[in-house]
C-alpha cells in the first residue's frame, strides 16, 4: 500500500503547478517554506566524517560523493511546526503592515499564509 505524499512532496508539486500558472503569491510562499524545511534539515558545520580526506590537502575529501553532508530527517510533527510557523510569521507581519498603512502588502502576506496553511489540513 502506497503512503500518501508528505507535506514537502505536496508543496513541491504545488510549487510546480503555481509556477506554470504564474501564481506569484503561491510561488513565493511555497519557495520560502520549502527553503525553511531544507535549512532545518541541514547538519551543523562542525559535523564531519572521521578518516575522510586527502593526505596532501588538509580538510579536503576524496572520491565521488565524499563531500556530501548527510541531512537529518524531520519528523512529521517538526515539519508541521515549521510550516505553521511560516504561516504565523506572515500573519503577524500583516498586522504590522496594516498598522503602517500598507494594506496591499498585508493582503499579500495573508494570501501567502492561506496558501501555506492549506498544507496543514
Amino acid at each position: 500500500m502506497d503512503q500518501p505524499p508528505d507535506v514537502r512532496q505536496r508543496m513541491s508539486a504545488a510549487l510546480t503547478r503555481a509556477m506554470k500558472a504564474r501564481d506569484r503569491v503561491a510561488v513565493s510562499a511555497l519557495r520560502s517554506t520549502l527553503g525553511t524545511l531544507a535549512n532545518a534539515e541541514a547538519v551543523g558545520v562542525g559535523t564531519s566524517v572521521a578518516g575522510v580526506g586527502s593526505k596532501d590537502v588538509a580538510g579536503s575529501s576524496n572520491g565521488v560523493g565524499s563531500s556530501e553532508a548527510v541531512r537529518r530527517t524531520l519528523a512529521d510533527r517538526e515539519t508541521a511546526e515549521l510550516v505553521l510557523a511560516e504561516a504565523v510569521e506572515r500573519e503577524d507581519a500583516a498586522v504590522g503592515y496594516d498598522a503602517a498603512g500598507q494594506s496591499s502588502r498585508a493582503e499579500r502576506l495573508r494570501a501567502e499564509a492561506t496558501v501555506i496553511r492549506s498544507f496543514l489540513a
